[in-house]
């Protein structure tokens, strides 16, 4: 499984970490990837969605319906 954004395709950045003595090494950044269920084509999924796109609303969650009993 990828770390990327199933909808904006946000995916780790690399670059370096650099100490005070000029030491370089590799980092990396990754997204903030959470799980979400979501409705897509009308059908609920889980997709992996960074949080800027959670906040922007370009997704539309899952709600589910409560389910009642009749009454007797």
């Amino acid at each position: 499984m990828s770390r990327k954004c199933d909808i904006c395709g946000k995916h780790p950045q690399v670059g370096n970490n650099i100490s005070h003595a000029h030491n370089v090494t590799k980092r990396r950044w990754l997204p903030n990837l959470q799980k979400v269920r979501v409705v897509m084509d009308g059908t609920p999924k889980q997709i992996r969605v960074c949080t800027s796109c959670i906040r922007s609303g370009a997704i539309d969650k899952y709600k589910p319906t409560k389910k009642t009993k009749p009454a007797a």
